[in-house]
């Protein structure tokens, strides 16, 4: 029996993008899968844009959330009404290749892996003008991840037969935290070398503001991983020169 995949995705103000996200997963070569997309009580047309997606197509759901709280919170709007072994993370203004899914299930089932991610690449706000291809390590312990940027939200899947249910915490990096978690209680994170992915590079983003980045990393490593002053600082120069490399150029 084909495993059920549950895609979250949060959307706060989407609407010029949603609808490249969503027909990207119905074009997946792997039919079983729900779309769950948390609309974060968008001032925009996102809420009716997915409602209509939803009225056509059973596999896309809304989810409405009463008051905006932020990804996290939206992550966990979807979460629990998931109903998949896995869950696929995609963002709102991101978009998957055709061949994502069924190349990603078949990788964690050769794998065994609890957490797999993959390769993509970034494009300009429109769309358009491809970046170079992001290659990400083979694995990824909790302690290597400490130290690198390497998994995209929208490239990652987790299994939850091995991880058991979750949730997200409500903290700026919330999909980092994820990921720190898992791979905390022992599991291991295998990357898949396929180009699967596109990262929209959206201007004036919050997440592109450096120095605030820089803090919010710092904040993970104190606050929630419990870190000490030294081993924060050894993780964060890690962190920094993984992410230089990374944005050195598009």
């Amino acid at each position: 029996m084909a495993e059920l995949v549950s895609i979250i995705t949060p959307a706060y103000k989407a609407a010029g993008y949603i609808e490249k996200a969503i027909t990207s997963v119905q074009q997946q070569t792997y039919p079983h899968w729900e779309l769950i997309v948390a609309d974060d009580c968008s001032p925009d047309d996102t809420g009716r844009i997915v409602a209509r997606y939803a009225e056509q197509d059973p596999r896309v759901k809304l989810v409405v959330q009463p008051v905006n709280q932020g990804p996290a919170m939206a992550r966990n709007a979807s979460l629990g009404k998931a109903q998949g072994r896995f869950i696929a993370f995609l963002d709102s203004d991101d978009w998957w290749l055709p061949r994502k899914l069924e190349l990603q299930l078949d990788f964690a089932g050769r794998s065994g892996a609890a957490l797999t991610y993959t390769q993509f690449k970034r494009v300009d706000q429109d769309g358009n003008n491809e970046g170079r291809l992001m290659k990400v390590p083979d694995r990824l312990t909790y302690r290597m991840l400490l130290g690198n940027t390497a998994i995209a939200t929208s490239t990652a899947m987790v299994d939850r037969k091995q991880t058991g249910d979750f949730r997200m915490t409500k903290t700026y990096y919330d999909d980092f935290a994820l990921w720190l978690k898992l791979l905390r209680a022992g599991h291991v994170a295998n990357a898949l070398h396929e180009d699967l992915m596109r990262y929209r590079v959206l201007k004036g983003s919050v997440s592109r503001s450096k120095v605030n980045s820089a803090k919010k990393v710092w904040s993970t490593y104190r606050e929630i991983e419990g870190l000490g002053i030294a081993s924060s600082s050894v993780y964060f120069s890690m962190y920094a020169c993984n992410a230089l490399l990374k944005y050195l150029r598009f």
